[in-house]
């Protein structure tokens, strides 16, 4: 019986580790894609616009700025060029965002509309830490 559960294991240990980049591929792809469709949303008035409709005027501070890194960062992660730099500039981006934007009207991020916010901020900061998985276009170009 231990042999099995050895054996089971293993098997199991292997398949996650063949499996893992491949499904962090897909989750910086999906976080990239969501993150640029704020971006552009914002910037270009595409899929709803901006708040409900619109654009934002280029160069207000902090909406412009903030499009321009959401739709630049966005598209880097989701094609896996810059991964790490540009998911760390989108981690801090939306922290900021949270923590000058949303906090102020309410403590909890359910209570101020920041959910968006937060969780874009883990995410990216995971992309950050583990790197953009395969099917990366940096590690292409760097072949």
């Amino acid at each position: 019986m231990s042999h099995l559960v050895t054996t089971v294991r293993t098997a199991a240990s292997t398949t996650a580790d063949t499996v893992r980049p491949h499904l962090i591929a897909l989750y910086r792809a999906v976080v990239g894609l969501l993150f640029g469709c704020h971006g552009a949303a914002s910037l270009f008035g595409v899929l709803g616009g901006a708040h409900g409709g619109g654009t934002v005027p280029a160069g207000s501070w902090p909406g412009w700025y903030a499009a321009v890194i959401q739709l630049a960062c966005g598209a880097l992660v989701l094609l896996g060029a810059a991964t790490r730099p540009a998911a760390l500039v989108a981690s801090g981006s939306m922290a900021y965002a949270y923590f000058t934007v949303h906090q102020q009207h309410a403590p909890a991020p359910l209570q101020n509309g920041g959910e968006p916010a937060v969780l874009f901020c883990w995410a990216f900061l995971l992309i950050a830490v583990l790197g953009p998985g395969s099917f990366a276009l940096g590690s292409r170009l760097a072949r």
